[in-house]
């Protein structure tokens, strides 16, 4: 598909600040009643959620949709756990990696792909306190460069 088919419905900035996204991959997600136009509303918090494995099939947890407000009886418990759309040999691959390596399955996105919608599972593994520190002074870094570069590129030049 085309990149202008995809568009972002809510992401998970907090994950890629506790962890490092070892691999990422593209689930489906299973919807029921009006949870879908509450996602095309933007309504979704992905903030403490994470993903189990549980008799060969992968559910999201912690997911929080909220309903939908013309939805009355049809509407569905916010914080259910959704089941994720995968290939059983991915699935018992990543069973593996997470029970043995301590690895995370965390949800990094959650997005639009033509009509459907898919959620980018990240295989993650935990940061150190040093590590996000790290990070932050990195980022602090690079957006000192950026102001000053801007700044810079203002003052006119000497005749």
């Amino acid at each position: 598909m085309a990149k202008s088919d995809t568009k972002t419905i809510a992401q998970n900035k907090k994950a890629t600040h506790d962890y490092f996204i070892v691999e990422s991959f593209e689930t489906g997600i299973e919807l029921k009643g009006t949870e879908v136009k509450s996602l095309r509303a933007g309504r979704v918090n992905l903030k403490d959620s994470w993903c189990s494995i549980v008799k060969g099939e992968i559910f999201i947890n912690g997911m929080h949709i909220s309903p939908y407000e013309q939805g009355n009886i049809f509407n569905k418990d916010p914080m259910r756990v959704r089941k994720l759309l995968m290939h059983k040999r991915e699935i018992m691959r990543l069973f593996g990696l997470v029970k043995q390596d301590g690895y995370s399955l965390i949800p990094i996105s959650l997005y639009f792909k033509g009509s459907r919608i898919k959620v980018q599972l990240g295989l993650c593994k935990g940061k150190k306190l040093y590590d996000k520190r790290a990070d932050m002074a990195e980022k602090d870094a690079k957006r000192n460069i950026e102001r000053h570069l801007k700044q810079v590129s203002r003052v006119p030049s000497l005749p």
